[in-house]
């Protein structure tokens, strides 16, 4: 009798250690599961990389390319885009396409970048300096000879640029050799701004620094631009409003990357440092325009309609997850309680027991 208590006791004490084994290894399931969805939520695209240098400590290769001209010189130090040579060009791309958009729902992200550089002649101005943001179907190594800063004029492919001119063009109606501007798939900028107006050269071997911020909630691009050492200005020298899903409406992701050529000079440009960084704004986040009456031209029923669909949106993905997890959360909960309901002693065959039949005896017979 005793060894079949003992049995019984070790066999609940078995099922239930292997229920509990169970339930710790769903219950690490349903958390792995939570913060997978949790993640999911809230992650944007952040690509981002900071480069002081482009020193061997860097580890600037990982993440850029180098195309034509372009190699590290200055004691690994800075980047020269384009070689003391006639028609050369250089180009250096950051390797990984960046989503448009980002987050559930899907968001347009905003971008920000900062480098320094510096531009050089002893003969006839090149062409420059540029910023560019392709899309992720353009042939980053392709040079065109026939256009600026060794690209394509957007017939083919698409492109958005901010421009550090050193040539004054007449057929792009370039103001003078010493500008810089904004540029939509086409040399002909959107807008433009004299340099020299602010006592800034870009061809005289000086070093200078550059912002650009593109604030996705209302669709303004800004640049800045000082002299090196300096403090960022408050106000833009350039802005325009650009909607990036029109300039590539079947295209999600993009590329970034400084594209140089000389065209019939010797121009040297070097880059000294690079930073790049996506972001999503929040939804309380609205820069405020630099022309507000642009945007009071705008109805205010898209407006609306804009925040009723991201509103839909949103009830619809808590929907979803609240259904999801509930469903596993009631699985969880029955296997577990079959589990515990269900337990039965169990004892072994030598051990079963067997009914035992009882004959009445009448007191008659004892006596």
């Amino acid at each position: 009798m005793f060894s079949v208590l003992n049995f019984e006791i070790n066999t609940n004490f078995t099922a239930q250690r292997m229920a509990s084994l169970l339930t710790s290894r769903y219950l690490i399931t349903l958390l792995y599961f939570l913060t997978f969805c949790f993640k999911s939520l809230i992650a944007d695209s952040n690509s981002s990389f900071s480069f002081n240098n482009f020193g061997s400590n860097s580890s600037f290769e990982s993440v850029l390319a180098l195309y034509g001209d372009a190699k590290v010189v200055n004691g690994s130090s800075s980047l020269q885009l384009t070689a003391p040579l006639v028609s050369s060009a250089g180009r250096l791309i950051y390797k990984n396409p960046i989503k448009f958009y980002s987050g559930i729902p899907k968001k347009l992200v905003s971008f920000s970048t900062y480098f320094s550089f510096s531009m050089w002649s002893d003969s006839r101005n090149g062409d420059g300096l540029a910023f560019v943001v392709f899309s992720d179907g353009y042939p980053v190594d392709l040079f065109d000879d026939s256009g600026s800063f060794g690209l394509s004029n957007g017939d083919s492919f698409k492109f958005l640029s901010v421009e550090f001119d050193t040539s004054m063009d007449s057929k792009y109606g370039d103001m003078n050799g010493n500008h810089v501007g904004i540029d939509l798939s086409s040399f002909v900028s959107s807008k433009a701004a004299n340099l020299s107006s602010l006592n800034l050269g870009v061809n005289n071997g000086n070093r200078l620094q550059v912002w650009i911020d593109y604030e996705s909630s209302s669709r303004r691009l800004e640049v800045r631009i000082s002299k090196f050492g300096e403090t960022r200005p408050f106000d833009p020298l350039l802005f325009e409003q650009i909607d990036l899903p029109k300039i590539w409406p079947e295209n999600e992701g993009f590329f970034v990357g400084l594209s140089s050529s000389n065209g019939n000079s010797t121009q040297l440009c070097n880059v000294y440092s690079w930073s790049f960084k996506t972001r999503q704004s929040p939804d309380w986040m609205h820069s405020e325009p630099l022309e507000p009456m642009v945007f009071k031209e705008k109805k205010e029923n898209e407006i609306k309609i804009h925040k009723e669909n991201d509103c839909v949106m949103r009830i619809l993905s808590a929907l979803i997850l609240g259904i999801g997890l509930g469903a596993l959360g009631s699985f969880i909960g029955m296997f577990i309680w079959t589990i515990f309901a269900n337990k039965r002693p169990i004892a072994p065959e030598e051990y079963a027991m067997t009914a035992v039949a009882h004959d009445k005896v009448s007191v008659n017979e004892k006596q």
